[in-house]
């Protein structure tokens, strides 16, 4: 197949486009950086994330596009002008690709749109894809990115929502950052500790994102998150007892709050849910628990 990839030099991008590559498809990644081609198989084409200029035309020789693109809410501190960042890297990235789509004459035939698990809200019972969309900062954003691309589903063109829950990476994401005071020997609970931590393992991820591109069937939102729940608490107890570090530190909301913000939120807040629509697919988990996924993340940094 012919792939068109948007936030292909991201922390899923890059492994993604690894995977792919490794599957024999042809891939082209639109990058902010400079164009290159490294073989006939991939090609970095150089966009401005707002309009198609340079590379409208190459979409109608794809058979699937997938939309990462958006700058990570680990940037920090959360000012305005940041959010607007969040804001104007999600919504005019997916609208410079749905207007693409619009114009060509030959339409790709799928197109993965990625979003966020907060799209429910931070607080609440466990969540499913039929929850309806919470009404806080997050869950409102999200709900502007998937809007993005929704008209190509009117063009004829089949797509997904993937809901990203904290994507468990040894190199970036917002997982370093959680385990942080761990490895600084401060291992304990992140505020009350009660909250739930929904998280997936960046190999379920590209699993995942591969299993909908070849599933004809597959189409609307679908949570990427491990089917285990698990508090904040047991999530660091988790990481202190691989990282063999203590677990005796509880870090306070307060001190969270005043370090990082409404950043804090990532941390501080967080509601479960459930792969529902991926399980009953048929989509097989090779993380579902966190122990294992930490023990593959240990092993890999060893």
């Amino acid at each position: 197949m012919k792939i068109l990839i948007t936030g292909g030099t991201g922390l899923i991008g890059k492994q993604l486009v690894n995977a792919l590559h490794k599957e024999n498809h042809s891939i082209w990644v639109l990058t902010r950086g400079n164009a290159k081609t490294l073989d006939e198989r991939l090609c970095y084409v150089h966009w401005d994330g707002v309009t198609n200029e340079g590379w409208g035309a190459l979409l109608s020789t794809m058979d699937v596009v997938i939309n990462l693109a958006g700058e990570p809410l680990t940037r920090w501190p959360w000012t305005k002008n940041q959010k607007k960042i969040f804001a104007e890297s999600r919504v005019l990235a997916g609208g410079a690709l749905s207007k693409s789509i619009q114009e060509t004459t030959h339409r790709p035939k799928f197109l993965l749109q990625v979003s966020g698990i907060n799209h429910y809200g931070i607080f609440g019972e466990s969540a499913t894809e039929y929850t309806p969309p919470g009404t806080d900062y997050l869950a409102c954003l999200t709900q502007d990115w998937e809007n993005s691309t929704s008209i190509v589903e009117t063009l004829g063109v089949r797509r997904c929502v993937t809901r990203l829950a904290v994507v468990l990476d040894r190199k970036g994401g917002l997982f370093p950052l959680m385990a942080l005071p761990i490895r600084l020997f401060f291992g304990g609970p992140d505020g009350s500790g009660e909250q739930i931590v929904p998280w997936i393992h960046i190999e379920d991820v590209i699993g995942a994102i591969s299993f909908l591109i070849y599933d004809e069937n597959a189409r609307g939102p679908y949570n990427l998150v491990a089917p285990e729940i698990i508090t904040n608490a047991d999530f660091n107890k988790n990481i202190a007892r691989e990282f063999k570090r203590p677990y005796w530190f509880r870090i306070p909301a307060f001190l969270l709050k005043l370090i990082l913000g409404e950043m804090s939120v990532l941390i501080l807040g967080g509601r479960g849910a459930y792969p529902e629509r991926l399980v009953r697919a048929g989509y097989k988990f090779k993380f579902t628990t966190l122990q294992a996924a930490v023990k593959d993340l240990q092993k890999k940094n060893d």
